[in-house]
């Protein structure tokens, strides 16, 4: 192959770019020589991701179940992917010092690209629930979740992530008593021991919290206050009060922030909801979920009234939050 102009010119910004390093690009050029060509196999690494499939039970659909949950694990990886790209205006700079990133103040097309990747992401998970929502069987399901004690669904920290990337810290503190929280300079602490989540993992019968949530609190509450300490400034609504006033009357921004309040708060408890009143509900007995969970008072949208952005809903639509959801769902 003739070394033309513009290989010689990639030549030398690789020349440049491994000398910023204080590399040589010669050593690196060897190196490229004799290494191994790249196969999907080994990119993806798709034989040790069909290893990490453990089931504690004999019954069949427990792979079904655990299945599930490791594709939405990774969901709400890309989702946090998006939220850090946001809170970062998408800046990223490598180690040369070549910055990769947009500008220093949000550009709304890009915020409103990356919201709409989030949405695609909750979209795909709440269309594809089904796969766990009808496709177990129920003895199967109310025999081996004994097996999976105390562990739950409840305990996923990512999602627990995402919603304190994605609004102020109080809009996710208990709706009875939030009130007494807003207009105060609050700590980050004093709020988050009354997170609402907490109210979910309560033993039904005394009220108590549930192993499940001592679990949970013990492995990752440090971690959750300092990423809400770390994202007061940069979460998707402080990103958005942070934009020009005429790029907050934005229509694709404003719908595709109103869209991730119903597929984050409304959507995605919701078909949780469903499969819980499927597989827990017997008869006129409704049996506790994994963890011993409250997911009667825990999983409804209208209960909860969490919205990540009230002041861009009407009072009648924060009045009626998730009503419709519920009531469709209990006909069904």
């Amino acid at each position: 192959m003739e070394l033309n102009s513009e290989i010689t010119d990639r030549l030398k910004k690789l020349d440049d770019k491994y000398q910023a390093m204080g590399q040589s690009l010669e050593n690196y050029l060897d190196g490229l020589l004799i290494s191994n060509y790249l196969t999907y196999w080994d990119y993806t690494h798709v034989d040790k991701l069909l290893t990490l499939q453990n089931p504690k039970t004999d019954f069949p659909d427990e792979l079904i179940f655990i299945i599930y949950h490791q594709i939405t694990e990774l969901y709400f990886k890309l989702s946090l992917h998006e939220l850090e790209q946001i809170a970062h205006n998408g800046k990223k700079v490598m180690p040369n010092g070549e910055d990769l990133g947009w500008n220093e103040k949000m550009d709304v097309k890009f915020f409103t690209e990356r919201v709409g990747r989030i949405n695609r992401y909750f979209e795909a998970l709440t269309k594809s629930f089904d796969i766990m929502g009808a496709g177990m069987e129920q003895q199967q399901f109310l025999r081996y979740r004994m097996a999976l004690l105390p562990a739950s669904g409840f305990q996923s920290a990512q999602y627990r992530m995402v919603e304190i990337s994605s609004t102020d810290f109080i809009q996710l503190v208990d709706k009875d008593v939030r009130l007494k929280f807003q207009g105060k300079n609050s700590s980050i602490e004093e709020m988050y021991e009354h997170i609402y989540w907490k109210q979910g993992a309560t033993e039904l019968a005394t009220g108590k919290k549930t192993l499940t949530l001592k679990q949970f609190e013990k492995k990752y509450s440090k971690q959750f206050i300092q990423l809400a300490k770390d994202y007061k400034e940069k979460n998707i609504w402080a990103k958005y009060k942070s934009l020009s006033t005429t790029d907050q009357q934005n229509t694709a921004l404003i719908n595709a922030l109103r869209q991730l309040d119903i597929n984050v708060n409304v959507n995605w408890p919701l078909v949780h909801y469903r499969s819980a009143a499927r597989y827990l509900q017997q008869d006129e007995k409704q049996v506790a979920a994994t963890g011993g969970t409250n997911w009667q008072k825990y999983l409804p949208p209208r209960f909860q009234k969490r919205i990540f952005y009230p002041e861009l809903w009407s009072k009648e639509e924060i009045e009626n939050w998730g009503k419709q959801w519920v009531e469709d769902a209990t006909r069904k």
